[in-house]
């Protein structure tokens, strides 16, 4: 049962293994001296004669809303159909500190909410079925996976049968001659029931075989000239096959060419496997041909690629055969020789190694306040407010702050708005905070944002024009300050009523606009200025524009460039909301699911983006045990009412309403 989870997803979409440890117990803290302390530990202990037998399960929400209850569970979760069973532990007899030998693999993925439970029961017979009415509940634990991997090790309070538990927080921390560590005291009601640790751990990492590699004597292929050789690295199978995994570059007339250091993922090239063989090709790139010509084969493993080419000062020597020239020459010895060198294995840091090390991504926000959204007033107005449904404007904000908010520990975000004039001003403001009434671009937490964009829609005049340049410049100033840092990375996303910003500490600039952009070569000036920051920038555009212009900053293709500039880096993504409102079969989606989807599809490349940037910049992560300080919320966030959507399940139709 320990299989990853399946939820029909595309498994094309990048995605990491993470391997999930769990440990119990409950800890009281008797009394405390300034160099003495006692604890006591155990789960609580539910039979009568013996010690409990505690097994955890593991479930995960595959349907309905993804986000944390505030109300009381009535429903057991074996029962309801909205969890599904991922695995469970062995039994562990006799025990209330169970430390489970059973592991649970699940897969990551950064752009979704994934909603666990672990539950835990003392059982009553050596066979636990799906049906735990006989088994008695000893506690449980809800949140997303994306919390569990940005601590590395999670701790949390296990709550009864009613409650979904807690985190622990650490109420102070004591470290005197290094006597110990650290100390926790336990804030709530929940620590009665014990406690739940969690710890994740990648299941695989990203190596490589890292290589220099040249070759002498290349057969002469044309006639005219010489040959113009590239490699191929191919993995066999044991059915005789094989597949390409890596090419090299052409080298343009050169029978001794020199080729750029080679880097292949071992997973790809031989399963890891020290002695598979691993098949060499060297061609000729024929301009006028449709086939390159073979120069020679040639076959090598991974162990001798690091035993022979990884030696200091040792270089690996490998004949490329031509089988056809071997046939008809009798003196024939070889079409040249691969020359391999400085060989070793390489881990790349992945994005979970950043985050567990600390690395928070910061989230800022910026909305469009211009007059081509119509009258907030009306029902045709891309900024309506219908009572109990929300605008397209909210389904984006919070569609991407519910993913990042995990990976901000400080639970604050800088909340812009541009294009509208604002109370007692005469002049249009092409960047204000959202938040009127602190004049501040902080605000707290989800409902924070919420609350700020709905009073500052109520208060500013809606104007014009759609400038995105000011706000970019604006995030940028503040990435810049982290750009010798592995603790900070500015995430931008531009979502516009056709545009808009968000923030969340990997600085997200989301941008919410409607329209296109009105000065367009001040923003790819922009942009490319920003390329080399720790900075992503996500637009969404919403309502019926065409925002064709608008890919052109969305450079999935080739680096975005103007004049003689080019960007260092792919910065921009950019969606529209129109794309993901509609079911293929006719109607609308509910909100929920429109949230859900164009997380999915907005957000999924951040991994890449950041860790893109720490590799260009030389960047290694920090290790879990030593990771940067994060930061502590604010007094007055409330992570409950974060979860409030005040959203109905199935919303009407989220596009303008024409009268």
């Amino acid at each position: 049962m320990n299989q990853p989870s399946a939820l029909g997803l595309n498994e094309s979409r990048p995605k990491t293994n993470v391997r999930l440890t769990i440990s119990a117990k409950f800890v009281y803290f008797s009394h405390l001296k300034f160099h003495d302390f006692h604890t006591y530990s155990n789960l609580m202990d539910l039979d009568v004669f013996s010690v409990s037998d505690p097994i955890c399960i593991i479930y995960e929400k595959t349907s309905g809303r993804k986000s944390t209850t505030t109300d009381p569970i009535t429903l057991p979760t074996w029962r309801d159909r909205q969890w599904t069973e991922r695995g469970r532990t062995e039994i562990v007899w006799n025990n209330l500190n169970p430390q489970f030998k059973t592991t649970f693999l699940l897969p990551y993925f950064f752009e979704e909410t994934q909603l666990l439970r672990f539950e835990l029961y003392d059982v009553d017979s050596k066979v636990v079925g799906t049906d735990l009415t006989a088994h008695d509940f000893l506690g449980r634990f809800e949140c997303v996976l994306a919390q569990i991997v940005s601590y590395s090790t999670f701790r949390a309070h296990l709550g009864d049968k009613e409650q979904i538990g807690s985190q622990v927080k650490p109420k102070s921390v004591l470290d005197f001659e290094n006597s110990f560590k650290f100390i926790s005291t336990f804030r709530d009601k929940n620590s009665k029931n014990g406690t739940i640790t969690i710890r994740a751990e990648e299941d695989e990492k990203n190596e490589k075989i890292q290589f220099d590699v040249c070759g002498e004597g290349l057969d002469r292929k044309d006639f005219f000239g010489k040959s113009d050789p590239y490699l191929n690295f191919k993995r066999r199978f044991d059915d005789g096959s094989s597949h390409l995994i890596h090419q090299t570059e052409v080298k343009p007339r050169n029978l001794n060419p020199r080729w750029a250091t080679v880097q292949i993922n071992t997973q790809a090239l031989c399963g890891k496997n020290l002695d598979r063989p691993i098949l060499i090709e060297c061609f000729d790139h024929e301009k006028f041909k449709k086939q390159d010509d073979i120069i020679g084969t040639s076959q090598t493993t991974l162990n001798e690629l690091l035993t022979e080419g990884g030696k200091t000062g040792s270089t690996l020597q490998i004949p490329l055969i031509n089988e056809k020239k071997k046939t008809k020459k009798s003196k024939y010895r070889n079409s040249g020789i691969l020359k391999i060198w400085n060989a070793k294995i390489i881990i790349e840091p992945t994005f979970l190694d950043f985050i567990s090390g600390g690395t928070q991504l910061d989230f800022s926000v910026a909305v469009d306040f211009t007059a081509s959204n119509g009258n907030p007033s009306t029902p045709s107005s891309l900024h309506y407010m219908a009572s109990g449904v929300p605008n397209q404007y909210e389904i984006a904000l919070r569609a991407v702050l519910s993913i990042c908010q995990h990976y901000n520990s400080s639970k604050t975000f800088e909340a812009y708005g541009f294009g509208a004039k604002l109370p007692g001003h005469h002049l249009v403001s092409a960047v204000f905070p959202l938040d009127l009434q602190s004049k501040n671009s902080s605000v707290v937490g989800i409902n924070g944002v919420m609350h700020a964009y709905r009073h500052a829609l109520q208060n500013v005049s809606l104007y014009g024009p759609t400038n995105f340049s000011p706000i970019i410049e604006q995030v940028a100033k503040k990435a810049q300050k982290m750009i010798n840092s592995t603790a900070r990375y500015q995430v931008i996303k531009i979502k516009r009523s056709f545009n808009r910003f968000s923030k969340s500490n990997l600085q997200i600039l989301l941008i919410i606009t409607d329209g296109i952009i009105s000065d367009m070569y001040a923003t790819i000036n922009t942009v490319i200025s920003a390329s080399g920051l720790p900075l992503s920038i996500i637009i969404i555009g919403v309502g019926n524009e065409d925002f064709e212009r608008m890919h052109e900053l969305d450079s999935d293709d080739a680096l975005l460039q103007q004049d003689s500039r080019i960007a260092q880096r792919d910065i921009v993504q950019f969606v529209t909301m129109r794309d993901f409102l509609s079911r293929t079969n006719g109607g609308y989606l509910d909100a929920d699911t429109v949230m859900e989807n164009l997380a999915r599809e907005v957000l999924y490349e951040v991994p890449a983006q950041l860790t893109g940037y720490m590799k260009q910049r030389g960047f290694t992560p920090r290790t879990s045990d030593d990771p940067w300080q994060r930061d502590s919320p604010p007094d007055e966030y409330d992570p409950r009412m974060d979860n409030i959507h005040n959203i109905r399940a199935s919303a009407p139709p989220l596009y303008p309403q024409v009268n």
